[in-house]
């Protein structure tokens, strides 16, 4: 399934629009949406390295612009248009359950660990965040942190590695996803442990 996803966002990648393509899968995807940003800023990188600061820039001005817009979404409208988008995606237990106990710290890393891996899916911390009232300063500064270090190392390694990085992910891409995972699982551990 990765494979086929990534073949046809190769495909997508190429086309004129995919810039502006780009920007509204990122900012919707920290909202409502559920196909992360990386799915197509990946291809576009590979397809055309010499613009990766460009499409690291485009993804993280989208994602948290977007992880605003679920900060809002959470605060201003949640019953009308967040539980339905959580209920439509099956996530609106999972939802419920982080809610009851969590506090400020659990926030800050819920927005580490999903702006980096998705663990858990972004839009339910950006919309748990407004509806737990968050300051939306701390909440916006955490975005940038997240998402935009993400972006903006992942265009790192491609203006360093160029094109050579092409057949490394292509070949172990499922690995690649595995091991991100693996890591945040990993480290969520550790700072759970830590704080006990």
């Amino acid at each position: 399934m990765l494979k086929s996803l990534y073949d046809w966002t190769m495909r997508l990648a190429e086309r004129p629009s995919a810039e502006i393509w780009l920007f509204i899968i990122s900012f919707i995807e920290s909202s409502i949406f559920l196909v992360p940003a990386e799915v197509l800023f990946l291809p576009m990188a590979i397809a055309n390295p010499k613009k990766v600061w460009r499409y690291g820039i485009i993804a993280s001005v989208g994602s948290i612009l977007g992880g605003v817009a679920g900060w809002m979404i959470g605060y201003f409208a949640f019953a009308t248009i967040a539980a339905p988008v959580l209920e439509f995606y099956g996530k609106l237990d999972e939802f419920e359950a982080m809610k009851s106990g969590i506090d400020i710290n659990w926030i800050l890393l819920f927005l580490i660990t999903s702006g980096a891996a998705h663990l858990p899916p972004l839009k339910v911390v950006t919309i748990l965040s407004g509806v737990l009232q968050v300051n939306l300063l701390l909440f916006f500064v955490a975005a940038v942190v997240a998402r935009g270090g993400k972006f903006m190392l992942l265009s790192w390694l491609f203006a360093k590695y160029g094109v050579s990085i092409r057949d490394f992910i292509e070949k172990r891409l499922n690995w690649l996803a595995a091991l991100a995972a693996a890591i945040l699982i990993a480290l969520y551990l550790v700072y759970e442990l830590l704080k006990h």
